[in-house]
C-alpha cells in the first residue's frame, strides 16, 4: 500500500474520532439535512453486496463500507457523479469531480473529490473499511467549508471496481469494470 494511502487511512481514523467529539463548528447544518445516508450496494447480477453508510460530522463525511459477495483482492472504490445504477452501472457517470482535477492521489494535478482509497476484499468475499472525506457534505446547501454535496441536482452513487486503483492513471480507467454500485442520493 502506498505510504500516502496508509497515512490517509490513519489520518482518517484520527479525524473521524475528532469529528465525533463535541466541537465548535462554524458550519450549521440545515434542520432538514440528513445526518446519515445508506447506499445499498448490488452486483451487476443484482446480488446484494452490502451497504455503505455516509455520516455527516461537523468536519466532513465519514464513509463506512461493509461489503460482501465480492471477489477477493484490492478493488477501486469511488463516489460517482450521478445517483443511478443500471445493470452495467454506466448510468452513475464518472468519478465525482466538480473541480475537474486529474485522477488519483498520486497525481500532480490533484485528485477527484470522489476518489477514495482502495478496499481490500478478504478471501470470504467481505470487506470493511472506514474513510473520512473532509470536503464532502450530505447537506444540499454547499458552502465555503464544505463545497461539495453528495445531494446535488443529479445525486451520487458509490462504485466498486474490478481492480485496485493505481492512484495516477490519466484518464481514469485502470480499475477495470464496475462490479458493484449503490445509490447515495437518487435523481
Amino acid at each position: 500500500m502506498p505510504n500516502f494511502i496508509q497515512s490517509f487511512a490513519i489520518a482518517a481514523l484520527g479525524a473521524g474520532a475528532l469529528a465525533a467529539a463535541p466541537a465548535l463548528a462554524d458550519h450549521q447544518m440545515k434542520d432538514d439535512a440528513p445526518m446519515s445516508v445508506r447506499a445499498d450496494v448490488v452486483t451487476a447480477e443484482g446480488e446484494r453486496a452490502g451497504r455503505v453508510v455516509f455520516e455527516q460530522t461537523d468536519r466532513g463525511v465519514v464513509v463506512k463500507a461493509r461489503l460482501m459477495n465480492l471477489s477477493p483482492g484490492e478493488h477501486g472504490f469511488h463516489i460517482h457523479e450521478t445517483g443511478a445504477c443500471s445493470p452495467d452501472f454506466a448510468a452513475a457517470g464518472g468519478h465525482y469531480d466538480p473541480l475537474r482535477a486529474d485522477h488519483g492521489f498520486d497525481s500532480d494535478g490533484g485528485y477527484h473529490v470522489g476518489d477514495l482509497p482502495n478496499i481490500i476484499v478478504e478471501a470470504d468475499g467481505t470487506a470493511a473499511a472506514d474513510f473520512f472525506a473532509p470536503q464532502l457534505t450530505l447537506d444540499a446547501s454547499e458552502n465555503d467549508r464544505y463545497p461539495f454535496t453528495l445531494d446535488d441536482a443529479d445525486g451520487s452513487a458509490v462504485m466498486v471496481h474490478a481492480q485496485g486503483d493505481d492512484y495516477q492513471a490519466q484518464p481514469p480507467g485502470s480499475t477495470g469494470e464496475r462490479i458493484a454500485c449503490g445509490v447515495i442520493f437518487a435523481r
